[in-house]
């Protein structure tokens, strides 16, 4: 069981590989976000490979990739779809939106109004869209991997805490090492990567193989750990806000399909201290008297998990 997600996670990382220089752990990410059925908030810089990264994925799997640049007049129906009359049969007709897809990429999310913000909490949450009274599902597999710049504010609506816990992760991919930076000069001599990359993993899969992560076992001790750590975000003097009950299904689903794509059947300690400062961090809200000390939600989940015990002993071999 696992070792079919195993496999399945090495196939794919190899191929973005052709296409993404140097960032296995952005690219494991992104599968493990996959195999939960989740969605991806990737804040970085512009130019940091955030848009090929999301084709890179779509095109691994075989699936269908579509792009919503985020702009203020932006509608809802310009994500969902909207119903037109057609003359010749004298009935309105659903014309389906870009979330009609596999992988949606929300490009400067923060950009789009709330109002069209909106639009994607129905898609996120429930993996449907409901137009004009009728609800629709979406495909299987659905993912979105929405991009927002951290150092430009101008023009931007902040995303909404209701729509920040409807990602799994916030993620940063960073700068390229120079040696993977000079590696990704060169192998951008001629044609593109991207362009010579082709499905590698069927991604009608998907649905399946995020049902047996399910069955990875996790201890009743790993459990406990779990609840600890969240409950001490919601108790912790510097957080205004701790993660929620949704953070904690983060943090469980998203170590079992860790440990899933390492080829093991059974969650450790280290899956889930790995996971934590992905998942809980734009989960929580730092006091403002904290924030004006330079206190971070990063730097506050790092030190909870540090800081919250693990009974070892009594983890089940």
């Amino acid at each position: 069981m696992s070792s079919e997600i195993q496999y399945f996670a090495e196939t794919v990382r190899a191929n973005v590989q052709k296409v993404i220089v140097g960032k296995q752990t952005v690219i494991d990410t992104l599968i493990i976000a996959l195999l939960c059925e989740g969605h991806v908030l990737l804040e970085d810089v512009p130019g940091v490979g955030k848009t090929m990264l999301a084709r890179a994925l779509a095109l691994s799997l075989g699936g269908d990739f579509r792009r919503i640049q985020c702009t203020p007049d932006l509608l809802p129906s310009d994500i969902t779809g909207v119903s037109i009359f057609n003359q010749e049969t004298r009935r309105f007709q659903f014309m389906p939106g870009p979330a009609f897809t596999n992988i949606l990429l929300a490009d400067e999310i923060n950009r789009a109004t709330p109002r069209a913000q909106s639009a994607l909490l129905e898609c996120m949450g429930e993996r449907q869209v409901t137009v004009d009274g009728e609800t629709r599902p979406l495909l299987r597999p659905f993912l979105v991997l929405a991009t927002q710049n951290p150092i430009e504010f101008e023009g931007t609506f902040p995303l909404p805490e209701a729509q920040l816990d409807r990602f799994l992760f916030r993620i940063q991919l960073g700068y390229l090492t120079p040696d993977e930076e000079e590696a990704m000069l060169l192998a951008l001599g001629g044609r593109h990567p991207i362009e010579q990359i082709g499905a590698v993993a069927p991604g009608d899969a998907v649905p399946r193989l995020a049902e047996q992560v399910w069955a990875i076992h996790v201890d009743p001790s790993l459990r406990r750990y779990i609840v600890a750590l969240i409950q001490a975000t919601r108790s912790h003097p510097d957080l205004a806000l701790g993660a929620s009950p949704r953070g904690s299904l983060a943090l469980y689903r998203a170590s079992q399909a860790r440990a899933a794509i390492a080829g093991r059947t059974f969650v450790l300690p280290d899956d889930i201290q790995a996971i934590a400062p992905l998942a809980l961090p734009h989960r929580c809200i730092v006091r403002p008297e904290s924030a004006l000390r330079g206190r971070q939600a990063a730097e506050i989940i790092a030190e909870i998990v540090e800081q919250t015990p693990l009974d070892l002993g009594s983890i089940e071999q």
